[in-house]
């Protein structure tokens, strides 16, 4: 592919200027000072109140298509009223009242988006649980949420089953229920049949008063190590982050010195497919309630697999995606890719797991005319706190981005002492955007929350123009004889040779050294590259005390949590017992 071509006089504003017009008074991301439960915040004046208001602008959708899930099509207004009966049947039936907490543990399936916005609607606090959990992490979430209400799948409910005595007077409802399971209250004989959804009353629910800083959501972090933590966000968090994802690519068109163009009500309904997870904050807060709040289309998948995702592509005529960077290796290597229409892909972004710069050239390659994002952020800050696209991306493929304009970052040492520009050290955000704790647990709370601010436990450095470079986490950092070995740089090398589709790098234990470099590798199909040739190519553009002294290679994939991280504990002791 040709080098990548950057407009004439780009860039023709800097990242300071550009921050300044987009800001000003009166321009799409306008600020103004807020107090938020004691500390000053800038926020997004024109960011709606709650997801309240949002959900009531469902109506003006009401004829489009809204989801889409294998051969399952449910429009906006059917979608409007199956949400506004559960919330009638939540408020009446089930007594629940402001605050109270509902379970939502389900797969991608049409129902998840009914249960989140009826709950979040009524002024309830929507608890989406990770479906990928057994029965007792199920349990553990209810119990642990404090939830009146759980609304479950049949696989979710089957997990459940033999701890349902340790949940006290938790109410419990099936969605698409199997043989057996009729001693629950199901989805369907609570509102209807999905064939009849057009059918419910129209009315709008009871408002509930909600104020934009009161409680919304609990998601549980992907527990990468120990507990899963309950991430209590509010109604600012998720409405701050709908804000924040335009900014990018408004960012891209001053950079250029062109107009940001205007919202075009009349413009083609765009359609966005959905590999990841509902329960996690990129499905719901940078996927689900973005697509929602634009009248778009959103195409689900019960789980990922590649040559599904190209069928989906061609057949839904998808202009966009999204998922961590491992499913687009997958996707664009899938051997579906090259027998399936794909021309009406516009825009694919990526996050959740550093990328390698090579990702963007093959996304580019692939789809001509696309110029791929990524972004940087975490359940405790509510999706997105940094981005990166179009030209920026391509002049600094390595970085994260920049913060959005209501972040502020810092970096700091092991003392908690704010590092100057250009140093590594730990990652602090701050912003409106930042939960407000860990539920029920003040310790943890105490040590990652403070002032505003969230100690990410990522280990970055940032440019003279504020670009974040993501080095590791500081728990998977790894020392060899008291040098500091940053984990994804070799995982970038390792995933720019031509048959690598997917690399994690860990420590080897050394009793001279400490730790060693040890590589797990997965290649593409087909491939037949050995030992000798990673090691060989890792150590033409690295360090020779950086390349890994292990290779081993797996078929299968490698294992990741809900979130897309690659679960490194779990590796390391897998290979103390090799």
């Amino acid at each position: 592919m040709a080098e990548f071509q950057f407009p004439p006089g780009w860039p023709k504003a800097s990242i300071a200027e550009t921050y300044k017009i987009l800001t000003a008074p009166g321009a799409p991301f306008e600020m103004e000072e807020a107090v938020v439960r004691g500390n000053s915040f800038r926020v997004y004046k024109n960011a709606r109140p709650h997801l309240r208001a949002l959900y009531d602008e469902g109506v003006n959708f009401a004829e489009r298509e809204f989801i889409a899930y294998e051969g399952e099509s449910i429009t906006y207004g059917e979608h409007w009223r199956a949400a506004n009966a559960l919330g009638r049947v939540l408020l009446e039936r089930y007594g629940i009242r402001k605050g109270d907490r509902i379970v939502n543990a389900m797969r991608n399936l049409p129902e998840w988006s009914i249960v989140f916005w009826a709950s979040v609607a009524i002024g309830a606090v929507a608890v989406p649980l990770n479906a990928w959990g057994l029965g007792p992490d199920l349990a553990y979430g209810i119990k642990d949420s404090g939830a009146t209400v759980a609304i479950l799948d049949a696989e979710r409910l089957d997990r459940l089953r033999p701890h349902i005595g340790e949940l006290g007077g938790v109410k419990l409802i099936v969605v698409r229920p199997t043989a057996g399971q009729d001693d629950i209250p199901s989805l369907e004989s609570l509102i209807g049949k999905q064939s009849d959804y057009a059918k419910l009353p129209g009315e709008p629910l009871p408002d509930p008063k909600l104020a934009t800083d009161d409680n919304a959501t609990i998601f549980y972090t992907s527990g990468t190590t120990g507990q899963a933590k309950g991430v209590l966000g509010t109604h600012r968090n998720i409405m701050t982050n709908l804000v924040t994802l335009g900014f990018s690519g408004a960012r891209a068109f001053v950079r250029r010195g062109e107009p940001v163009p205007a919202p075009d009500p009349n413009a083609p309904q765009q359609v966005m497919l959905l590999p990841v997870p509902f329960f996690h904050v990129t499905g719901c807060h940078s996927v689900l309630v973005p697509t929602y709040a634009a009248g778009n289309k959103l195409v689900l998948m019960h789980k990922w697999n590649a040559d599904r995702a190209c069928e989906l592509i061609e057949e839904h005529k998808v202009n966009a995606t999204t998922g961590v960077p491992t499913m687009i290796w997958q996707l664009l290597d899938s051997p579906e890719f090259e027998r399936r229409d794909h021309s009406s892909v516009t825009a694919i972004t990526y996050g959740g797991a550093a990328a390698a710069p090579e990702l963007a050239q093959r996304v580019m390659r692939l789809f001509p005319g696309t110029l791929p994002g990524q972004g940087y952020g975490a359940t405790e800050t509510s999706s997105v706190s940094t981005s990166n696209g179009a030209e920026d991306y391509q002049a600094k493929p390595q970085s994260v981005g920049i913060p959005v304009p209501i972040a502020d970052l810092r970096v700091t040492n092991a003392d908690d002492q704010v590092l100057p520009q250009g140093e590594v050290g730990e990652l602090w955000i701050h912003g409106c955007h930042v939960a407000v704790e860990y539920w029920n647990k003040p310790e943890q709370t105490a040590r990652a929350f403070q002032n505003g601010w969230y100690r990410t436990g990522d280990v970055v450095r940032i440019d003279e123009e504020g670009f974040v470079y993501l080095l590791d986490r500081a728990r998977d950092m790894l020392i060899r004889g008291g040098e500091n070995i940053y984990c994804v740089e070799i995982e970038d090398a390792l995933m720019a040779h031509p048959d690598v589709i997917d690399a994690a790098v860990v420590g080897l234990p050394h009793k001279i050294l400490g730790e060693e470099v040890a590589a797990i590798v997965r290649l593409k199909r087909g491939a037949k590259t050995d030992d000798a040739s990673i090691k060989a190519h890792v150590g033409r553009l690295l360090p020779a005390y950086k390349v890994p002294v292990l290779v081993e290679f797996r078929d299968d994939e490698l294992p990741r949590n809900a979130s897309g991280k690659i679960l490194k504990t779990q590796l390391r002791q897998e290979l103390k017992k090799d």
